[in-house]
């Protein structure tokens, strides 16, 4: 059976992981910032389903599953905390709320 390449998942992971870090540190935008963290993960998580495919071991399926889990409660706490945010200030910049006071 032949599949992708291990050089050639590692370097989409790689270039997917970039991409969303630079939508992490560019964007102002909370909701942009949690689909680019999504994506580090999903980058992640494509990582180690191509190096558990490498060496045939179901290795990379179990921790991909973990990061999904990782990813929807960080959706579902990010989410939540986005709706405070714009409860409260109501705009989802992240510099305005750099100014919060207790």
């Amino acid at each position: 059976m032949n599949g992708i390449p291990l050089e050639l998942g590692l370097v989409l992971s790689a270039v997917l992981f970039v991409l969303g870090l630079i939508g992490v540190m560019v964007r102002r935008n909370l909701i942009m910032i949690l689909m680019s963290l999504e994506v580090m993960l999903n980058a992640t998580g494509l990582a180690f389903i191509v190096a558990g495919s490498r060496w045939g071991q179901a290795d990379g399926q179990i921790m991909f599953l973990l990061i999904l889990t990782l990813a929807a409660a960080e959706v579902g706490v990010g989410l939540g905390l986005a709706l405070q945010i714009f409860h409260r200030f109501q705009t989802l910049d992240a510099d305005s709320v750099n100014e919060m006071q207790g």
